[in-house]
């Protein structure tokens, strides 16, 4: 019985390739990577430096390199792009979906296009790239392929068998026929199996589903994403203004919007202002975080200011700083709590979804329940384990649950009002919620113990 090789991703194995680039064993690289998953070699090659990298793609298939190319890395690729030939690239490129070989491209400036453009053997892919480089990216139009397989609604079964066999080589994955009118108006889609298990002569119009989910070429990615989400789709068709069938986004492509969102509001959470990863350089990471990270300094001196406001009270009741700790993390927690569930909520917008109102009603009552249960337990725990007295327990526990309504509130109501004002409401998260509240709940609970201690 013939064994199955395992392609082993190793550091061993990362040292034998780089000794094989130098030494030039193409034989070794052939071989080794023979039967690899792309996905895996382009984490290798991400690995080496942009000279390494290149090389391997060249002693590879073009067909493989080409698919080893679009799993690379985005600054990976975007050296191996700058760093081809237009000929070489274009011969990659003969080899990709329309929409990954416009990714590629649209990485080039204006003249390298089309002079690579100009090397395309394939004229159809050719067309089909001119046409996809129109539409801006982000949008249904820019996301697309062209390559699809559709039948006339006049076609028989064995005339759309035919053209399946003729586009089998275009089309990587075929998830569903698209039905077409004489000037090429969607009407519908037939699938495979209800083609295979029907008569040769049957017609197309009497097997063909009309009830098909499509998007408009101008449709902006994300709601392609949340509309792939909610009904499940495996790929959808894109139509222009007039309802002609232009082109099929499939579900990898809105995985990978999918990466870059998340990405983008874990970034924005977190306080990174770009798209930076570990491996960038020093001064592209420090760029990223600087800003808020500037802003949170800010906010610690505007919070040393207010601490100095009352500094002649906290002299009086010493025991007041102790809690300062206390208060800050707290409204901090529970400003990020309320706010990722808006996030959360915003991200999946429903017909549904309750009115502000209702809302803010249950935000109140949660924010009062926790408020009075955190509230309780510091009392307690100021009064029988620390041995203060009932009225500066209060204090704390009265100044606490405060600090957790406007914390709730301030956390509910901020990214709503970015929503609305058409920021990303991601960005009220992490360290701006953090900050703001840390603020509110030193005036908050400085405030009362003025109005209770008489400071």
């Amino acid at each position: 019985m013939e064994t199955v090789k395992v392609f082993e991703l190793s550091k061993e194995y990362l040292e034998s390739l780089r000794e094989s680039i130098e030494i030039e064993d193409n034989n070794f690289i052939q071989q080794s990577l023979d039967g690899a998953n792309e996905a895996d070699v382009a984490s290798l090659l991400d690995e080496l430096d942009i000279e390494e990298a290149l090389y391997v793609l060249r002693v590879l298939d073009h067909e493989f390199a080409a698919d080893v190319l679009i799993e690379l890395d985005e600054e990976t690729q975007f050296k191996a792009v700058q760093e081809m030939e237009s000929t070489e690239l274009a011969s990659l490129m003969d080899h990709m979906d329309s929409d990954d070989a416009v990714d590629i491209l649209n990485q080039l400036v204006l003249k390298d296009r089309e002079e690579v453009i100009s090397y395309l053997q394939e004229k159809e892919k050719s067309a089909h790239i001119l046409d996809l480089l129109r539409y801006e990216e982000g949008s249904a139009g820019g996301l697309m392929a062209k390559e699809l397989i559709k039948a006339n609604l006049n076609w028989t079964v064995i005339q759309t068998i035919d053209e399946i066999r003729r586009q089998a080589e275009n089309v990587e994955k075929i998830y569903s026929i698209y039905v077409v009118d004489n000037k090429e108006k969607l009407l519908g889609r037939v699938g495979l199996k209800k083609i295979i298990l029907s008569s040769s002569q049957t017609r197309i119009a009497d097997i063909y589903e009309g009830d098909i989910v499509s998007v408009p070429t101008y449709m902006d990615e994300e709601e392609i994403a949340e509309i792939m989400r909610k009904y499940d789709l495996e790929a959808i068709p894109v139509v222009n203004a007039k309802d002609k069938l232009v082109g099929r986004i499939t579900v990898d492509d809105i995985l990978d919007v999918i990466r870059e969102q998340t990405e983008e509001d874990m970034h924005a959470m977190t306080g990174i202002t770009d798209d930076v990863e570990e491996s960038d350089s020093v001064f592209r990471l420090s760029k990223a975080r600087l800003p808020w990270l500037l802003i949170g300094i800010i906010g610690g001196l505007l919070g040393a200011k207010i601490i100095g406001v009352f500094e002649e009270g906290l002299n009086k009741y010493i025991a007041l700083a102790s809690f300062i700790p206390l208060i800050t993390a707290t409204g901090g927690n529970v400003g990020i709590q309320s706010s990722s569930l808006v996030v959360q909520t915003l991200a999946a917008k429903s017909i549904f979804a309750e009115s502000i109102g209702r809302r803010f009603a249950k935000v109140l009552l949660v924010a009062i329940l926790n408020g009075l249960v955190l509230g309780f337990v510091v009392l307690c725990t100021i009064v029988f384990i620390y041995g203060y007295d009932v009225g500066f327990g209060l204090v704390v526990g009265l100044a606490l649950f405060s600090v957790v309504l406007l914390a709730s509130f301030m956390g509910t109501l901020t990214p709503i009002v970015l929503d609305k004002i058409g920021i990303n409401p991601a960005m009220a998260s992490g360290p701006f919620i953090t900050t703001a509240n840390d603020l509110l709940g030193l005036a908050v609970y400085f405030l009362v113990a003025m109005m209770l201690l008489n400071l």
